[in-house]
């Protein structure tokens, strides 16, 4: 139960039982809670574990009485800020009132007692205390507010450095590219050189359609061109894109599909960039000679596709927030980690445009990971 769903409590304190009942009967409304004591030392154990708005106190009690409670409670850091009322049958002189003042009392009852009056002091005290309740939930998600605002600009500072030096490092390449070319007009190594520029200039336009990917999303503008294709073409394909990445850590990669076609209402170019991302993925955290597994079934109207891989793992404190955006899991130098850390995060958001799941199957430092996509499918 939420601060805002739990209910209000009330303590009563007198050691005759039917006073405690008419106070209840009293004061009983929706939202609040009575709890009773028939002695002062009744009431410090239930002070010692709940929290009250207000405390209703009689004076006159055999052992602890009522001032006496009261200076417990005021010299006790859990139960000091709760207002104290006095109910007392006595004369209610000068000398009576100003010692319960002084126990901490902020008022007090006559008996018998006024129906009226009762609940009038206490609806001030308890109005009091949910104002100081709300303010508390709003001081609590005002820090948690805070918190994740500065985390944030920690990770908004940190995406930053991460594609300066993304962007830096191929257009350094580039521009030394094109001095290469100048020297070596007309030399062999120049088919070479045009090879590995056009490599460097994929690898910025794929940065560049990725952030656009997911600015597009977040701002609802993408849209997805639907028509029915085929599971097993898409993947053929998406696995064909993924394939240098795969020969060139020399990756032993093995592929089951479905017996037949399985129809999918999806977006073929989306689709290929989904299962391309996570065969990628499985490639770049995979030390060489690794196992990559591409599998496929259809059960009940649903396609399940798991792509596992033999590589790294996650650790298990990185799970939670690998799909988050800019996050990219702490390799420690086991591979070579590129990229800014959108592609789980772009992935993600493209399956449930699909009206689809992802989600990270099994993963474990050192065994691997399996990344588990479900969609529906079509007749």
């Amino acid at each position: 139960m939420s601060m805002a769903e739990e209910p209000v409590r009330i303590l009563l304190v007198d050691d005759l039982e039917e006073n405690l009942i008419a106070l209840n009967a009293l004061l009983r409304r929706e939202g609040l809670s009575c709890d009773t004591a028939r002695s002062g030392e009744e009431a410090l154990e239930l002070l010692l574990v709940k929290d009250y708005a207000l405390a209703f106190l009689d004076v006159q009690m055999p052992g602890m009485d009522g001032f006496e409670l009261a200076e417990f409670m005021r010299n006790s850091e859990r139960s000091r800020h709760i207002p104290i009322i006095f109910v007392t049958a006595g004369a209610g002189d000068g000398t009576r009132r100003f010692k319960g003042y002084e126990a901490g009392a902020v008022d007090f009852i006559q008996k018998p007692i006024e129906a009226d009056i009762l609940r009038s002091k206490a609806r001030v005290f308890l109005e009091l205390y949910t104002q100081r309740r709300q303010l508390a939930a709003q001081r609590d998600e005002l820090a948690a507010l805070t918190e994740s605002l500065k985390q944030a600009d920690i990770q908004k500072n940190r995406f930053l450095a991460v594609l300066g030096h993304e962007l830096r490092n191929p257009i350094m390449a580039l521009n030394a590219g094109l001095i290469m070319l100048e020297r070596k007009k007309g030399q062999p190594v120049e088919g070479e050189i045009r090879t590995s520029m056009s490599r460097y200039l994929t690898h910025m336009t794929r940065l560049v359609e990725d952030l656009l990917d997911i600015s597009r999303i977040e701002q609802g503008k993408i849209s997805l061109q639907r028509e029915r294709v085929d599971l097993n073409d898409v993947l053929a394909f998406a696995v064909e894109t993924s394939r240098p990445a795969i020969d060139e850590a020399g990756h032993n990669l093995r592929v089951e599909l479905p017996p037949g076609p399985v129809l999918l209402d999806a977006d073929h170019a989306r689709m290929a960039q989904i299962i391309g991302n996570l065969v990628s993925n499985a490639a770049k955290y995979t030390p060489a000679a690794g196992k990559i597994r591409v599998t496929a079934r259809v059960e009940d109207g649903t396609a399940w596709i798991e792509v596992s891989d033999n590589g790294i793992g996650i650790a298990p404190d990185q799970q939670d927030r690998i799909f988050g955006i800019f996050e990219q899991a702490d390799v420690k130098g086991k591979v070579k980690q590129d990229g800014l850390g959108i592609g789980l995060a772009l992935v993600k958001q493209l399956v449930e445009l699909h009206d689809g799941t992802i989600r990270l199957k099994h993963s474990a430092p050192g065994e691997g990971s399996t990344f588990e996509v479900c969609l529906p499918t079509v007749e």
